[in-house]
């Protein structure tokens, strides 16, 4: 036959090991030469022809073997044979004797559907239940009904005519190919062992000659040397089974007669039929005398299949027929795809539906996964459809696109075919009745200009885009604003992928489950990678390399952000990809950024800006604002369009690979360092002062103010920005949050003392608020030394009646007061409250604080009277002036409620302290030093009256949130840790009996 050509191979032979494959060549009727491969098929295949069928034979590659390699085979075959009705999977299994079958080395094993089960199980593929059992979790694909038709048929044949026909195939075979005769005929019936389950082969020896024959299974010889042919369950795995007791567990379970490693990558890939001669009986004893006539009768039964079946006419004439089916994909079938059912059952739908959409697009992040969906969906169609075509266009660049329309259209055989004019020629033809059912895949859609901007070399790639009511044409693309152009309203959306899907996919291309037995570590990196598949294969590809663990490689991507860059730049290999483009994370988000950069110049500003700050809960009314709402919901709608951010509210969060590269991008440019000036620069003036009324806004901002202030290139600059630093320092304070306030007041000190001098009023008010910090972390020696300075200073060159003179007084009073120094801060109360009372006014802010800093003294040295009557006028005047729920007034409030509490007025200080804690839960916020501390009042009071259980459960709260907040070596932390500890000891509370009582009565504190 001169003309045959891949079209004319309908039957798929698959070999794992070259013995099989030498056993099915020794089958055909007649050899024929091999034909061209695509670059992109890297199989060996012998050709030929059996009882009319041609034949294509294809092993694996030589020592690696399992599902993921046959699978992987036979999708490149495929690609290259794309009429290919079926496929046999021929060769070796171990078998597994029992009471109903007895199968013995030599015999063959057929896989046949029963109950559920197609006739192979994955039974490596599932999970453990009770008793040690282990349930398998989904369902191959059965084998093609033309094969199960004729296989029933031999089957009854044998029945009638026993096994001669088989064993007439053998012999023919060797003798005809006498080379074979050493390697393929059948071995001694007396080296057919079978131990029992319990007894395993002694190590180091080669043959069973030495082992126990006492341990040899008692079976009743054959009257007759010929195979049987047995039919069931073939279970598939990617181990060798070398377990008997195993085997025995997982036969009985499943009623299973063989084991072997293949057939379960093949089943969902194409329909096949498993045919296994039995060399082995799955258990430790090496019998492998055994595997060249097992392969040999496994071909045999393959070729008395084929004999069996005609060859259909239809598929004959194929090649004569003008709407023949066509394949031009030039990716293989990735046999590691997992997930995203959803997605591709919408577009099934959408394809399958009457008067449905003929156009739909794929939308997603880059390396979410959009081709590979694409990819899985073109061949379920192939499957599913024998009529329906598929073409696939990469659109990475025009000459690509060029190039495929003129191979699109030597495949369909078009004549006289123009360069100029192939897009047009294609159009026309698949427009048109004769090209029958097609889909025509557009990957990559993401440049506008190139399918709706005409240029001076080619018109818009929409002018070529075919139309017919038998055809349908998805695209794939990044830009979801240009998906709605290409199919208005059919978009299908590919979203992150969650936790359990991102373990499965990790797990599918690391194909190594001891590197996933740590947990944390597998969740921790999935996190850092964001769930992205780009970035996990990536990854995977990286360990695999280095021979290195998850936890190493987490190491390096945590470490500096330089490192992640690093990683996420790094070039690999994947066959699921096109071979024309790189394929990191980083390089492919390039082409988008430029894109978006074309596109809307304010999108990419915002890019820019937001790569500055921190990825999440970014407020829209942080960013600049443009000249109209319109263009800010433009550009904010452009890079939702991408995926590389999400909208929640009013915030936006930024995804966080995206972050990386941008930053990285912004670096490679020489621009980073410009757009932390920008973003500082409208951080400076946006950033809200500490006034309380202000609280909610400025916690929005803080994250990413903080990110910007602890950016080196903003530190270089930052004398440029006191006001920014002086802001967020205080607001940190405000919120409790001193450690952090207490490292920006540092620099501005420093700073202030460089450019202004030791004396200048901006230095004394950094020290003043440095000293505040070291007072509110129980540091008193610090802040008293700062605060004897401030003072003094503040006395030479303000003089002694300054307001700022006299609020450093005051603080060095405090700073006393908390030491328990109650003269000393009250002598210096007094002094600041009178002449507060002279420059300031008596109802001044400033003056009613130093009031009830003297009564808090007053208070300390147990003179109630006087201490209560200063409280009441300070709370009052605080209430008309700043408003009920200042925190000024709430402090006030607590101040009198301490001073009835001191004198055993139990009932008017709960009053006080249970509104004072409320009121300060929703102006300050739960966790606030201040709420904290009016729970521990509220806790003492409740003691006090005998509400015993309720004052252990508060305090309980209050010591861990004040752990959590300040840190268990702050003196308010150990205070409420020792109080908890006395009062449950005193009223012999045991720790499991009050937990539990908490749990119960106050579960809501927890």
């Amino acid at each position: 036959m001169t003309t045959v050509t891949h079209d004319d191979y309908t039957v798929a032979w698959i070999c794992a090991l070259p013995l099989e494959a030498a056993a099915a060549r020794s089958m055909l009727d007649r050899t024929h030469s091999l034909l061209p491969r695509p670059s992109t098929d890297s199989n060996a295949y012998h050709l030929g022809e059996l009882n009319g069928h041609y034949v294509v034979i294809a092993s694996l590659p030589t020592g690696i073997y399992g599902k993921v390699s046959a699978a992987t085979v036979v999708s490149r075959m495929r690609s290259t044979f794309p009429q290919l009705q079926y496929g046999l999977m021929v060769g070796i299994g171990g078998g597994v004797p029992d009471k109903s079958h007895d199968i013995r080395l030599g015999d063959v094993v057929v896989s046949k559907p029963a109950g559920k089960h197609s006739g192979v199980i994955q039974y490596d593929y599932g999970k453990a239940i009770q008793d040690g059992q282990f349930e398998s979790t989904g369902t191959l694909n059965k084998p093609p009904q033309v094969l199960l038709t004729h296989m029933s048929q031999l089957e009854a044949r044998q029945m009638t005519d026993g096994e001669d026909a088989l064993c007439h195939i053998v012999d023919e075979a060797l003798m005809q190919n006498p080379h074979m005769q050493e390697r393929f005929s059948p071995p001694d019936q007396h080296t057919d062992y079978l131990f029992r389950s319990s007894y395993h082969h002694g190590a180091g020896e080669d043959g069973c000659e030495k082992c126990n024959k006492e341990e040899l299974y008692k079976r009743q010889p054959r009257k007759t040397r010929t195979p049987q042919i047995h039919y069931g369950l073939i279970a598939s795995g990617d181990q060798v089974m070398k377990d008997s007791e195993t085997r025995d567990r997982l036969a009985q379970q499943y009623r299973i007669l063989c084991f072997e490693m293949e057939a379960a990558g093949l089943m969902d890939e194409l329909p096949t039929l498993v045919i296994r001669g039995i060399c082995d009986y799955c258990d430790s004893h090496k019998q492998k005398q055994w595997q060249g006539y097992a392969a040999l009768t496994a071909a045999a039964y393959a070729k008395l299949l084929l004999l069996a079946i005609p060859v259909s006419r239809s598929d004959a004439n194929l090649m004569n027929n003008k709407k023949m089916r066509h394949w031009i994909v030039p990716l293989a079938r990735n046999p590691k795809f997992v997930g995203r059912q959803d997605e591709i059952t919408r577009l099934e739908e959408l394809i399958t539906m009457q008067d449905g959409p003929r156009k739909i697009a794929v939308t997603g992040l880059g390396g979410v996964g959009k081709t590979q969906v694409a990819l899985e969906l073109a061949h379920r169609i192939r499957d599913r459809d024998k009529e329906c075509s598929v073409f696939w266009i990469p659109c990475t660049s025009y000459a690509i696109i060029e190039q495929m329309f003129l191979h699109i259209a030597q495949i369909l055989g078009l004549r006289d075919v123009n360069p100029a004019e192939v897009k047009e020629q294609v159009k026309s033809h698949l427009s048109s009745k004769r090209a029958g059912k097609w889909l025509l895949v557009f990957d990559n859609a993401d440049d506008a200009e190139m399918w709706f901007a005409a240029s001076h070399t080619a018109p818009p790639l929409e002018d070529f885009i075919p139309e017919s009511e038998h055809g349908w044409i998805l695209f794939t693309t990044r830009n979801r604003k240009l998906a709605m152009k290409l199919a208005p309203f059919n978009i299908v959306s590919i979203p992150d992928v969650d936790k359990e899907m991102a373990v499965r996919i990790l797990d599918k291309t690391l194909a190594h489950e001891d590197l996933l037995r740590d947990t944390t570590t597998t969740a921790a990196l999935l996190e850092q990678l964001a769930f992205l598949p780009l970035a996990i294969t990536q990854a995977s590809a990286y360990i695999i390399e280095n021979g290195i663990d998850l936890l190493t490689y987490l190491a390096l991507l945590q470490e500096q952000e330089r490192d992640a860059i690093e990683l996420l730049s790094e070039d690999f290999r994947d066959p699921g990809r096109y071979k024309d483009i790189q394929n990191p994370v980083i390089t492919t988000w390039l082409i988008s950024f430029k894109q978006i950069q074309q596109q809307d110049q304010l999108a990419a500003d915002y890019l820019s800006f937001m790569a500055c700050i921190d990825p999440r809960n970014i407020p829209q009314s942080l960013l600049p604002q443009p000249a109209s709402r319109k263009q800010k919901f433009d550009a904010l709608g452009l890079l939702n369009a991408y995926s590389f951010t999400n909208s929640q509210n009013m915030d936006i969060n930024m995804h966080r690979l995206v972050h990386i590269a941008t930053r990285n991008w912004l670096r490679k440019n020489a621009l980073f360092s410009h757009w932390i000036n920008r973003v500082a620069d409208h951080m400076q003036n946006v950033f809200p002062d500490n006034h309380y009324t202000k609280r909610g806004l400025w916690r929005e901002y803080l994250p990413h103010a903080l990110a910007v202030v602890h950016e080196n290139e903003f530190v270089v600059q930052e004398n440029n920005y006191l006001s920014l630093n002086g802001k967020v320092a205080d607001c940190l304070a405000s919120d409790g949050r001193y450690q952090e306030a207490e490292l920006l007041y540092k620099k501005l000190m420093t700073i202030n003392q460089e450019k202004a001098g030791a004396k200048h009023p901006s230095t004394l008010t950094s020290m003043a608020n440095l000293a505040s910090t070291y007072r509110n972390q129980g540091r008193w020696n610090e802040a008293e030394k700062l605060e004897v300075q401030v003072m003094e200073t503040s006395k030479t060159v303000l003089g002694a009646e300054h307001p700022d003179t006299l609020t450093s007084i005051a603080n060095l009073a405090l700073t006393y007061w908390n030491q328990g120094r109650w003269n000393e801060a009250e002598k210096l109360f007094m002094q600041v409250m009178e002449t507060f009372k002279t420059v300031l006014g008596a109802e001044h802010p400033n003056t009613l604080t130093s009031m009830a800093n003297l009564a808090s003294t007053y208070r300390n040295q147990g003179r109630w009277n006087e201490a209560e009557k200063l409280f009441m006028q300070v709370m009052e005047t605080f209430k008309t002036v700043l408003g009920a729920e200042h925190p000024d007034t709430l402090t006030s409030m607590a101040n009198l409620a301490s001073t009835y509490w001191n004198q055993g007025r139990w009932n008017e200080a709960e009053k006080l302290e249970v509104q004072v804690m409320e009121t300060s839960k929703t102006v300050l916020g739960a966790e606030h030093p201040d709420t904290l501390t009016s729970m521990a009042n509220l806790a003492y009071t409740w003691k006090s009256q005998g509400k015993i259980q309720d004052a252990l459960a508060l305090m309980k709260q209050c010591s861990h949130l004040r752990n959590k907040v300040l840190g268990s070596s702050h003196p308010q932390s150990m205070s409420s840790s020792r109080s908890l500890n006395d009062w449950m000891d005193e009223y012999n509370f045991g720790a499991a009996i009050f937990s539990a009582y908490s749990w119960t009565k106050h579960n809501s504190y927890e």
